[in-house]
């Protein structure tokens, strides 16, 4: 199936406010993947900033230790860049450290809470991702296999943390790569140079703004070498336009993105049953395949949650 036939019928509107909304919901994963309300084994505190401290929650499996060398996953919470909760991925923190994984959640400024503008957002980004590698030991994990993931703007600083060669913090080691190893992105803003994704960056200065868009567009800043990454949109997403001009740039630079689209849905789908299963179990299986995971997926396949991958030509 063709992604130009789904991006084909999208509507015009954007969705990307809808989703700070959406993110505030934590529901109970399907498939029985522990307790829904498990809280986070402890709260990290990875950087200090002017407007607070910022802080990383980890989930470890019940078999961990602390000479683990196990490979950890990152979530950044979607927030249109302006607010959202840590807690938005948590019941993907759960699932996968029942899988082995450690999984933490990542805060990081935003608008509302920090008065802060985007490029703060992709500057904390790339300090947790350097704070995480520097504190392997602690943590019981493999630097060299550290996954960053995240929804909507949230996924977009994910991105920029393996493509922006800008926007470090003055007290970050820049001597650690903040590149992650592979890439799990929910509905990920790609272009930021689009009107419509211009317009909705918290940036008070229409010069400004669109300077900044042009500096922190994924799309724009792809390049060779970029991690292996799986993309996740609804259909009536107006946030996958540019989907497949991104996949399509990905297979010409030899990078491996697993692009998949369900069918009628919007904006932060992925949060909601039985979709939060469905991409799970669909982030299960690229994470198997990449060997950060082995077995079988802990969830079933939901009859009524059907992804569909598609291929640019």
């Amino acid at each position: 199936m063709s992604l130009f036939a789904f991006i084909a019928c999208l509507g015009a509107v954007c969705l990307l406010v809808m989703y700070s909304v959406s993110a505030g919901a934590e529901p109970a994963p399907g498939g029985g993947p522990g307790p829904s309300t498990r809280p986070a084994d402890k709260v990290l505190t990875y950087k200090s900033t002017p407007q607070g401290d910022l802080t990383i929650e980890a989930f470890w499996p019940a078999e961990w230790k602390a000479t683990d060398r196990r490979p950890p996953v990152v979530f950044f919470f979607g927030s249109g860049w302006r607010k959202g909760t840590i807690k938005q991925f948590h019941p993907q923190c759960r699932y996968f450290a029942r899988r082995g994984l450690v999984a933490l959640a990542a805060d990081y400024r935003v608008q509302v809470t920090h008065g802060t503008t985007p490029d703060k957002a992709v500057e904390d980004a790339r300090s947790a991702m350097r704070w995480i590698k520097i504190h392997a030991a602690e943590l019981g994990i493999d630097p060299q296999k550290v996954i960053a993931g995240g929804g909507s703007a949230g996924a977009h600083i994910a991105l920029c943390a393996a493509l922006c060669k800008e926007f470090d913090a003055p007290t970050d080691d820049r001597s650690v790569s903040c590149r992650p190893a592979a890439l799990l992105l929910y509905n990920p803003v790609l272009d930021t140079t689009a009107p419509r994704v211009v317009q909705m960056l918290p940036v008070a200065d229409e010069q400004a703004r669109r300077k900044l868009a042009d500096r922190i567009s994924p799309l724009h800043l792809l390049e060779k070498g970029a991690p292996p990454m799986v993309l996740f949109y609804g259909t009536d997403d107006a946030l996958a336009e540019p989907a497949a001009a991104f996949v399509r740039k990905c297979g010409q630079l030899g990078i491996r993105a697993e692009c998949y689209l369900a069918a009628g849905q919007r904006h932060g789908f992925f949060n909601i049953e039985p979709w939060l299963t469905a991409t799970m179990r669909q982030t299960d299986l690229f994470l198997a395949w990449l060997g950060y995971l082995a077995g079988e997926p802990a969830l079933a396949a939901p009859a009524d949650a059907i992804l569909q991958k598609v291929d640019a030509p």
